[in-house]
């Protein structure tokens, strides 16, 4: 790989300080099996190199800049921050060429390292039968629907390939169902054993709220063995996925972001970007208008983009 291009991991970032430096370990790793690549990283909030200056960083003495989004689910910082900074750094950066991948999706390597996820929870529990062991895929959650429904997709998978009477979403936060409402449900209809399986890279707040959740359901249900997962950003099939994206294997149709260059996108730039650095206080807009706006973007999109 030519020494002129630079790698940005761009992650989401998180309140969790641990979690933002697992992130930082997790490039460590990788520049390990790559020696000879430059690989940078930068977070969207909750940190201190922000996305502006990861790019910034990124472009110095470089020809080329990769921006790799480290994030499972494309949603409103995928689909429109982060087209929105690599336009800003073009104009800063004329004699750069930035480029994106798609972000890690909920494609086939991640399908494959939750079913190894479930496998071993199948292998903590004392009666591992699948017809009385349900299964919580227990996701961030969105309020675009589109990524939501990327969970969805792998839950199927989950089903297809397993015996499991019963594989349901829940998210810890923006939408719904909750995982005490699905492990509720799940009570009701004889399940004896669950396994609820994060859908996380890394730690961070939301991961230590996960098992105190679950402690209070074990307390609530103690009629339940629940085998509970964990974040699996280290897994050797997520350093798999991104060498097949550096290498262009997973976007035959070249590096354009969902949204990148997408006129809609701007038409709805007003109602999502927000500042990220957490040193100013903005007023929140209501979640019916942020899902609206990003609605509107995505209805677009779909007749725009359909070959994408």
């Amino acid at each position: 790989m030519d020494s002129s291009t630079t790698f940005l991991l761009a992650a989401h970032g998180s309140r969790h300080p641990e979690g933002n430096a697992e992130i930082e370990h997790f490039a460590a790793q990788w520049r390990e099996r790559h020696p000879n690549w430059r690989i940078e990283v930068c977070f969207i909030e909750h940190a201190e190199v922000l996305l502006a200056e990861g790019l910034e960083r990124a472009a110095r003495g470089a020809r080329q800049v990769l921006v790799i989004p480290f994030i499972l689910n494309a949603a409103g910082h995928v689909k429109m921050e982060l087209p929105a900074a690599m336009e800003v750094a073009r104009a800063n950066h004329p004699e750069v060429s930035f480029h994106c991948t798609r972000h890690l999706g909920m494609g086939r390597e991640v399908f494959a390292v939750l079913q190894s996820q479930l496998d071993r929870l199948m292998k903590s529990l004392a009666m591992p039968d699948p017809q009385t062991t349900g299964v919580v895929l227990l996701g961030r959650g969105s309020s675009d629907a589109g990524a939501n429904g990327e969970l969805a997709k792998v839950g199927r998978w989950l089903f297809e390939a397993n015996d499991h009477e019963l594989v349901d979403l829940a998210f810890t936060g923006v939408t719904w169902p909750r995982l005490e409402t699905v492990v509720q449900r799940q009570a009701r209809l004889g399940m004896t054993q669950i396994c609820i399986v994060p859908v996380y890279l890394f730690n961070g707040v939301l991961i230590e709220r996960i098992k105190a959740q679950v402690e209070r359901l074990r307390q609530h249900y103690p009629q339940i063995a629940f085998a509970l997962g964990s974040y699996f950003g280290f897994d050797k099939g997520i350093f798999d996925l991104l060498d097949a994206k550096v290498a262009g294997r997973e976007l035959p149709s070249g590096g354009l972001l969902e949204c990148d260059g997408c006129k809609y996108r701007e038409a709805a730039e007003s109602e999502h970007l927000h500042d990220h650095s957490h040193t100013i206080t903005v007023a929140a807009a209501p979640v019916h208008a942020h899902a609206q706006a990003v609605d509107a973007h995505d209805h677009q999109h779909d007749h725009q983009h359909a070959h994408i």
